[in-house]
């Protein structure tokens, strides 16, 4: 009985020693292929310097203000693609957005941004008409539209975003996706939710905080 008793201590002092000798977790993995493989890279990895970052921008928000790749440099940022007369998924992603506003309303370094699919309809006066009936705050969450051709650029070449995962489509097919793409201070893709469900705003949340963490 004694010698079991011993038996049984030992191996909690070596489920101990392990536990305190796994290594730390690696956070968050990056996205960088438009099937939203998840990769987790090291900095000493070969491949840290490679992993698939959103590019320049200028587009214009609800206020007229132009917004650039400046804006969200330093910054998390969560981004998603809509339209203003949208009578289907782009309103539950809005009130679902608006959790995420609220939660870090008075955070500067946590952003949103709202691209139209529609600019040529969703012009500035639109987007602030909608920001007002939307309780959207200016400077925390930008609606954004400028030349069609470049937001669906960025959007299936860049955001990898499409009608379903792995597949953006040809450049000139109409976009309508409920995925939201979370992105670091260094506009890297870190995870990929259903703007449609509030379930999944829990999981950005979480992995914002994870973000908040991470060392430069």
């Amino acid at each position: 009985m004694i010698q079991s008793n011993k038996n049984h201590l030992l191996f909690i002092l070596l489920l101990l020693i392990g536990c305190k000798s796994s290594p730390e977790p690696l956070g968050l993995p990056f996205i960088s292929k438009p099937d939203f493989t998840p990769e987790w890279i090291a900095k000493t990895d070969a491949r840290y310097d490679s992993i698939h970052q959103i590019p320049s921008f200028r587009f214009q928000d609800q206020d007229g203000q132009y917004i650039t790749e400046q804006t969200v440099t330093g910054k998390i940022y969560v981004a998603n693609f809509i339209f203003t007369s949208c009578g289907s998924i782009c309103p539950r992603m809005t009130e679902n957005m608006a959790i995420i506003q609220k939660k870090y309303l008075q955070d500067k370094d946590v952003l949103i941004l709202s691209h139209s699919v529609m600019p040529d309809r969703d012009s500035v006066p639109v987007l602030k008409n909608y920001a007002n009936n939307k309780g959207i705050v200016s400077g925390k969450w930008f609606l954004l539209t400028g030349n069609i051709d470049s937001i669906y650029r960025m959007a299936k070449k860049e955001y990898y975003a499409g009608e379903r995962i792995g597949y953006y489509g040809n450049q000139k097919d109409f976009l309508h996706t409920e995925n939201c793409m979370l992105l670091d201070k260094h506009r890297r893709i870190r995870g990929i939710y259903n703007g449609t469900l509030p379930l999944e705003m829990e999981r950005m949340i979480e992995d914002i905080e994870i973000l908040k963490k991470e060392l430069d």
